[in-house]
């Protein structure tokens, strides 16, 4: 099971017709704007330092988020990226999911030495451990331990031992 809390609005409302009973306008108009200025900006330095300082994501030293990489929109502050990872062409990286009855909201932990290949989609509340490989257009719905190779849809893992 991912790591997510799972919020009800009253009454039963659908929350993505209700979305800013649950996120702020103003943050959300602005991560908009920080995010697809950054999905543009060819230098991964400026990428970097516009999420950190503006989105509140963690990032380390090294990470490299390729052309049109798409954090999670409204809460950006829940993605953890470690050093020298690389995220692949138009990679999503969700930390939230509305339902028809709820929303989740879950961390995104993304270790070191980690490549992430074109076109995947992570989901909230997971965890892909370091040194791990996950293959262009994985659908990332659970954790990827340390050293595994992940790909697919539905995603298959090979341990560390298994990917020679």
């Amino acid at each position: 099971m991912r790591r997510t809390k799972r919020y009800t609005l009253k009454g039963g409302a659908n929350p993505l017709f209700h979305i800013y009973k649950t996120v702020s306008f103003w943050k959300t108009f602005k991560n908009t704007a920080v995010i697809e200025a950054g999905r543009f900006v060819p230098f991964v330095r400026w990428k970097n330092a516009l999420y950190r300082r503006l989105l509140g994501m963690e990032i380390g030293e090294g990470t490299a988020f390729a052309y049109k990489v798409v954090p999670d929109i409204m809460f950006p502050e829940q993605i953890s990226v470690g050093k020298n990872t690389i995220i692949g062409y138009n990679t999503t990286i969700l930390a939230h999911e509305y339902l028809t009855d709820e929303y989740r909201i879950g961390p995104v932990v993304i270790g070191d030495n980690v490549m992430i290949g074109a076109n995947c989609t992570i989901l909230p509340g997971v965890e892909i451990g370091s040194g791990a490989i996950v293959s262009a257009m994985t659908l990332v719905n659970k954790d990827v331990p340390p050293g595994a190779f992940a790909g697919g849809n539905p995603m298959v893992i090979k341990p560390a031992s298994a990917k020679s």
